[in-house]
């Protein structure tokens, strides 16, 4: 299988990809990042390289205000998520043709494609949403949910969350009303970036690649 490095990811000028993975994929993730950090974070190049690995080829883009960052610009906090939406639909008509297509992304990035995925799903447009890091709730507010749209998707979804997520414990998700549309995949004792407490006996990598393998089987269940 082809592996992630710099020789097979490439930027995409005119649509903004960062694209990474094998020329003939068995899909493909379009990936947006979270709210503080661009898409090259050690999170997402990991993902990406485990991607690629499994045969999907995952193309990463930033939102205008993160661009802006990454050029010199101010340091202002994000637009609201439903701001974003309209720069989440663009880059969709940019991926190439063939491959089933998931759209998601990390934190924010995943909670904007979930705005969307069942318009697009519907349209025919992609065949899932993969969410990694889902933010149920801000940190301490459990009580402000971010989930009306998430009670009646009809999209075929998978949330990738680690079991301590202080946006939305294991605890706390089972506990909501969501559509039975949305598969879970729980990263053993992981924080928001799936990672675990040393004392576990669980690793960030070995957590990331099992989240790589589920994002896997997911993809090959739509096609």
């Amino acid at each position: 299988m082809a592996r992630a490095s710099p020789e097979n990811s490439s930027l995409t000028a005119g649509a903004g990809l960062l694209i990474t993975g094998p020329e003939a994929p068995a899909a493909q993730f379009l990936c947006t990042h979270g709210a503080g950090a661009g898409m090259q974070t050690a999170f997402l190049e990991t993902i990406a390289a485990l991607l690629t690995e499994r045969e999907i080829r995952t193309l990463r883009f930033e939102f205008a205000y993160m661009a802006a960052r990454r050029e010199g610009g101010s340091r202002k906090p994000p637009p609201k998520a439903e701001r974003l939406v309209d720069e989440y639909r663009a880059p969709v008509a940019s991926v190439p043709k063939g491959a089933p297509l998931l759209i998601g992304g990390k934190s924010m990035g995943g909670r904007v494609a979930s705005m969307i995925a069942g318009d697009l799903f519907t349209r025919g447009q992609v065949a899932g949403l993969v969410c990694l890091g889902y933010p149920f709730h801000p940190p301490k507010e459990p009580d402000q949910l971010r989930t009306a749209h998430l009670e009646n998707l009809d999209c075929p979804a998978l949330i990738i969350q680690g079991e301590r997520d202080p946006f939305g414990t294991r605890a706390e998700v089972e506990a909501m009303q969501l559509s039975s549309a949305i598969r879970f995949h729980w990263a053993d004792d992981g924080d928001h970036d799936l990672g675990p407490r040393g004392s576990s006996g669980f690793t960030r990598r070995g957590n990331l690649a099992s989240a790589a393998d589920r994002i896997a089987e997911f993809a090959r269940s739509l096609a």
